[in-house]
């Protein structure tokens, strides 16, 4: 199946030249890059967070393979729906599906799903994907999303997914999709986000879990964070390392309500 684009000319522009130049321009704020195990990067429209999608991706080294973990919004598909074969389209081409691995995959979870339906109008997956196909234009991917499920399940998922990839010959990058705090001043929205941020960057799934759960940090993507820090210490994570973090009023002017949107690394 091709999986074709949703949110073009919504969340980055339809126009290949033109989202080509601003993921170019984004990825030329990063500092030389260096290899990774995982990121954690954000997934708004690309005014608001490219800046710190682009400088997080232009860090680190883009292996050939590259598992894509992003939460579900729309409520479509199966809780934990995984796209097996087949590509995805965005206005700078086609990235194929890396099949085996992803039967690798899908084989090493039993809740897991080959399902193409959750994936169809989802965006946080599909945002990543122009970062990856200019730093590395033959990358191929693993996308996974993710509905809200119970800590246990992630971190199964997560070790499930670390003992694969630890036994791949060749490394593969996780990179987890979320933005941070949503609608709140951007005082407060720092304040939680950064107590979110150093689980992250302890590598602390639990932690994390458990803090956006109790302080009410409005984390969209803390099930594909978590599952990608546990599967990041099956595969010998020492840290985590915060690029950039920053909010939408940064670009509106207005601190009233914001969304929080910070780059990870996990080395």
């Amino acid at each position: 199946m091709r999986r074709m684009p949703a949110v073009a000319g919504q969340f980055y522009p339809a126009d290949p030249k033109s989202l080509r130049s601003m993921v170019e321009t984004y990825l030329e704020k990063a500092t030389q890059s260096h290899p990774a195990i995982g990121l954690m990067v954000p997934h708004a429209g690309y005014v608001f967070s490219g800046a710190i999608a682009g400088q997080t991706f232009g860090c680190v080294d883009i292996p050939s393979k590259v598992l894509v973990i992003g939460p579900n919004h729309t409520g479509y598909g199966e809780s934990l729906a995984l796209f097996a074969k087949g590509s995805w389209v965005t206005p700078l081409g086609e990235v194929p599906i890396a099949e085996g691995l992803a039967d690798r995959v899908l084989q090493a979870h039993p809740r897991l799903m080959a399902d193409d339906l959750a994936h169809r109008f989802e965006h946080s997956l599909e945002v990543q994907i122009p970062f990856l196909q200019v730093r590395a234009p033959d990358v191929q991917i693993v996308p996974l999303c993710l509905a809200p499920v119970p800590y246990e399940e992630l971190l199964a998922l997560g070790n499930a997914i670390g003992q694969v990839l630890a036994a791949e010959k060749e490394p593969v990058l996780l990179v987890a999709s979320s933005d941070m705090t949503h609608y709140e001043p951007g005082a407060a929205a720092r304040k939680k986000d950064h107590m979110a941020l150093k689980h992250v960057c302890d590598l602390d799934p639990e932690g994390l879990y458990r803090t956006v759960a109790s302080e009410n940090i409005s984390m969209c993507g803390v099930v594909s964070t978590v599952v990608m820090l546990a599967a990041a210490q099956c595969l010998g994570a020492q840290k985590g390392r915060l690029v950039c973090y920053g909010n939408s009023g940064e670009v509106t002017g207005d601190q009233s309500e914001v969304v929080g949107y910070a780059g990870v690394v996990v080395e």
